[in-house]
C-alpha cells in the first residue's frame, strides 16, 4: 500500500475536523449604562475595548459556520448591514476569505483577508449613528 502511495506521488491527507466561524456584524458605542456583553465575543472583550475605545458592544447580525472543506459560503445580516463570506481555501493556520460589506444593496467593501485559528479578525467599518460598525469572524 505505500509503495502505491509513492508511486502516485501523493499521501493521505490529513484528517481535519471541522471547525466553525463565528461572523457578527457589531456597533460599538459610547453609553452611560452599557449592555452586558454577547457571549459569543466576551473571550475578546477587552481587546474590543483597548482596539476601540466604545464600552458597548452590540450584536446587530451574526452567522455560524462550520467548515468541512474550507471553501464554503455565508452571510451575516441585519437590517441594513450584511457580510458575505467566501471561504476561499484553509491552511494549517487559517483560512483564506473574500469580504463583501453590503449597506442594503449597495457594496461598502470588498476584499480579501486571512482569519486565523489562533486569534479574531475585526474590521473596522463605517461610523453609524454615534457609533461604529465592527465585523468581526472568530474560529470557535
Amino acid at each position: 500500500m505505500s509503495a502505491l502511495l509513492a508511486l502516485v506521488g501523493g499521501r493521505i491527507p490529513e484528517a481535519r475536523a471541522a471547525e466553525s466561524v463565528w461572523s457578527g456584524l457589531v456597533i460599538a458605542n459610547n453609553v452611560t449604562e452599557p449592555e452586558p456583553i454577547p457571549q459569543e465575543i466576551k473571550p475578546i472583550e477587552q481587546s474590543l475595548k483597548d482596539l476601540f475605545g466604545y464600552n458597548q458592544f452590540k450584536v446587530i447580525g451574526k452567522s455560524q459556520k462550520t467548515l468541512k472543506t474550507g471553501e464554503e459560503d455565508w452571510m451575516a445580516s441585519s437590517k441594513y448591514f450584511s457580510l458575505h463570506v467566501d471561504s476561499k481555501g484553509a491552511t494549517a493556520a487559517g483560512y483564506l476569505l473574500g469580504l463583501q460589506l453590503f449597506q442594503e444593496k449597495k457594496m461598502l467593501l470588498e476584499t480579501e483577508a486571512k482569519l486565523s485559528k489562533r486569534s479574531p479578525l475585526i474590521i473596522r467599518g463605517p461610523q453609524v449613528g454615534d457609533g461604529q460598525l465592527l465585523l468581526l469572524l472568530i474560529v470557535q
